[in-house]
């Protein structure tokens, strides 16, 4: 902080670790000397980055992240009035646009509140430091005679006090303090932090003026819509737009090339053929009445049932040993008194956020303006000035509010292909994705098979673990043959297995990419959740062991494991919020005929997180009856956002457990909209209980991501207390339960 008014951009990212959600405004950084400099003028005051003091007291925070409904803005914008001592009745919060100036703004891996909160608190003292040397000064007494206290700077001797707005000219010319000499607030003096705090999106959120991707409107701007080809790649051999022209609206037919990015970066666009009309329903109309005929490709042999058993006969046979495999398996099943074997499947996913992808863009000539609810706006530019040759200080992209993201928008191939159009036809231009476009056409969350074996020893003990994975990578959408699950997505629950056992091995097993591979809300964890849990739960039954108490007895003694990042794994916490939920849930009570209960527990963005669930199964109907959840997160920034997003995880992993399932025939996905890829709906919402582990006084970790990958191995544990009967495969929907 010391050396904030002197700092080089990239010094200014590297010592804020900006790679989350920050909050920005009334910031001046210099394309000259690319120096910050805090800034002021008779109705303003910017001490830092992150805040803008007005004159009549108003303070405006902008978030450089993207607010998908998780209330990131709120989060982190009470960090910074917290630490100012402010009133929160003055404070109001701006979206960024895309620019490296804030930091990495990619709003994904649960890491904005793990990432950036320490900053935005120091930020928030900095300013709190400068107003307080301002009032010192007016009064002419030590600054340690004065405090700030909401809105106010009080004369601790005389009790007289100034209002925030009335110091900003003092303030302005105060110099910044020294980073060593900020006190941040102890937990107990906590305003804003750990408590429930008013969004400050509410009033726009319930009066319905909150504006998302699909409420922007320009002058003389044109929609869009985009015939793709069914199978993934394929391009267009030729095309009939005459039916298509005749539909009132419609203007314009554009055949778009397939705009490959180069291996390692970007997502690019699939092409394909595009309606411009002046309203989105003659695009769709006239899109759906394109006579279009395709080259199919290689991916037209594709057929996922027929890649899932092509799977399952890879995992049954040696694959890649992968580093952090321990100890002697082959030892261990041989002297083992009995060995479990079973084998979990997930199908491929997609996100279906409630806003459909959509982008608006106006190409003019050598500058282009978005506006998009994008989660990664830095690399939307980046890639528009790869694709179109512009420098990227001549682009702006524009954030607007996210109706969901899940990680889907974390892509940018719908913000390229409206600034293709909008170039093609010299005007501004909306691409509108239609429901089917993005079920047949997205990022899908890869399929996985996994198989695994298990030993017990003669005194009951797990003695040894294999455990097989084949899923096609995300890194496959980046660079081509990659066969095999990266490094960073076996460390999602696979490598970093929380389990005390002596003979470990992990292998990992080809499997190509037929379709577009992208992050999906939980990753890999989804996959890994669901086969250990579950795994464990077998283990359990086959020893006749409490799953509670087994699952206490395999993640071991409190040890502390220390990795690569500053958030080591504490197995005494993971243990506690096991405890907690099966307390809350009455885990041992004897349920009702016909009723069962699970739980599964697992470690994932640096959180701890259980879930039991109790289901019932009548005539063949399955109801997922009530879920309880406990999390450990650290330092809890706003307690109704962390409940809503669990809550929220709870309801997404029900929804993906349930009736989650991409499939494949020659090459085509066959969903197409929510009557066949469907949702939980609110008649089936179970109960959800949430508690939270008070832990404020360790670091804050992930939220938004940890609580799905629990929900499936909770439902289907439930689901064998009740019936007896063991689901490895997902989704739920396929299996008949009257069988």
């Amino acid at each position: 902080m010391s050396t904030i008014q002197k700092i080089n951009r990239r010094d200014f990212v590297k010592l804020f670790g900006l790679t989350s959600t920050g909050i920005i405004l009334g910031c001046n950084i210099s394309s000259d000397k690319k120096e910050f400099i805090p800034t002021s003028d008779k109705n303003s005051f910017s001490p830092n980055l992150f805040i803008q003091i007005h004159k009549n007291g108003n303070i405006t925070l902008m978030a450089s992240r993207s607010e998908m409904g998780q209330g990131i803005r709120t989060s982190l914008a009470s960090a910074i009035a917290d630490e100012m001592e402010a009133d929160w009745k003055y404070i109001t919060v701006k979206q960024a646009i895309g620019h490296e100036k804030y930091g990495n703004q990619n709003t994904d891996g649960s890491r904005s509140v793990r990432t950036i909160l320490e900053p935005m608190r120091k930020m928030g003292a900095t300013a709190k430091m400068m107003l307080i040397a301002a009032a010192a000064q007016k009064w002419k007494i030590a600054e340690s005679d004065c405090k700030a206290e909401n809105h106010f700077i009080i004369n601790q001797k005389t009790t007289e006090k100034i209002f925030f707005g009335d110091l900003i000219e003092v303030a302005s010319k105060m110099p910044i303090p020294a980073e060593s000499s900020l006190e941040l607030k102890k937990v107990e003096d906590f305003k804003y932090i750990g408590k429930n705090l008013k969004s400050v999106d509410l009033k726009d959120f319930t009066h319905g003026t909150a504006k998302y991707g699909m409420d922007i409107r320009i002058p003389n701007m044109k929609f869009a819509a985009i015939a793709r080809c069914p199978v993934t790649f394929g391009t267009v051999k030729s095309f009939d737009s005459s039916s298509a022209e005749k539909i009132s609206g419609v203007e314009k037919v554009i055949q778009l090339d397939r705009m490959i990015p180069p291996v390692g970066q970007f997502f690019g666009a699939l092409g394909g053929v595009a309606v411009i009309a002046n309203n989105t329903w003659a695009a769709f109309q006239g899109k759906l009445s394109l006579e279009i005929e395709w080259n199919y490709g290689e991916n037209q042999s594709f057929d996922s049932q027929k890649f899932s058993e092509i799977l399952t006969q890879r995992v049954h046979e040696t694959g890649k040993l992968v580093p952090g495999s321990k100890g002697n398996v082959s030892n261990a099943f041989s002297e083992a008194e009995k060995t479990i074997e079973a084998m979990y499947q997930v199908p491929f996913l997609v996100h279906t956020p409630m806003e459909v992808p959509n982008a608006t863009a106006w190409f003019q000539g050598d500058k282009v303006e978005v506006w998009a609810p994008v989660q990664d706006p830095q690399t939307a530019r980046a890639e528009i000035a790869h694709f179109f040759e512009i420098p990227v200080e001549n682009i702006t992209v524009n954030v607007t509010f996210l109706g969901g993201g899940f990680g889907r928008k974390s892509k940018s191939d719908f913000v390229v292909e409206s600034v293709v159009l909008s170039k093609k036809i010299n005007a501004p231009v909306q691409v509108v994705w239609t429901r089917e476009d993005d079920v047949k056409h997205s990022f899908y969350h890869a399929a996985s098979v996994q198989y695994l074996k298990g030993s017990i020893s003669k005194n009951g003990q797990v003695s040894g673990w294999l455990q097989r994975v084949a899923l096609p990578s995300i890194v496959s959408s980046f660079k081509p043959l990659s066969d095999y699950a990266s490094g960073f997505e076996l460390n999602q629950g696979f490598t970093n297995n929380p389990y005390e056992i002596e003979n470990f091995r992990l292998e990992n097993v080809k499997a190509e990419a037929h379709l577009r591979i992208g992050w999906m809300r939980s990753v890999v964890h989804i996959h890994s959740g669901f086969a250990n849990n579950s795994f464990v739960d077998e283990l359990a039954f086959a020893t006749q062991k409490n799953p509670v108490d087994f699952q206490l007895e395999l993640i071991g003694k409190d040890r502390i494991i220390k990795g690569k990042s500053d958030f080591p794994y504490d197995s005494k916490r993971m243990k506690k919020v096991l405890e907690n939920t099966a307390k809350i849930s009455d885990f041992n009570k004897k349920r009702p005929e016909n009723h069962g209960i699970g739980i599964a527990v697992h470690y994932s963005f640096y959180s701890y997180v259980a879930t039991a669930v109790e289901v019932s199964v009548i005539n063949g109907n399955l109801k997922v009856e009530q879920v309880w959840t406990t999390i450990d997160c650290g330092l809890v920034l706003n307690k109704d956002n962390v409940i809503n997003q669990l809550e929220g995880a709870a309801i997404f992993g029900i929804s993906l457990a349930l009736f989650g399932k991409i499939s494949a025939k020659e090459g085509a996905v066959e969903q197409n909209n929510f009557y066949d890829y469907q949702m939980t709906r609110m008649k089936d919402a179970p109960k959800i209980s949430v508690e939270i582990i008070e832990a404020m006084n360790e670091p804050a970790t992930g939220v938004g991501e940890p609580g799905v990958p629990v929900m499936a191995p909770a439902i289907c544990n439930a689901i064998f207390n009740a019936t007896g009967k063991r689901i490895r495969t997902l989704p739920l929907k396929d299996f008949d339960f009257e069988s």
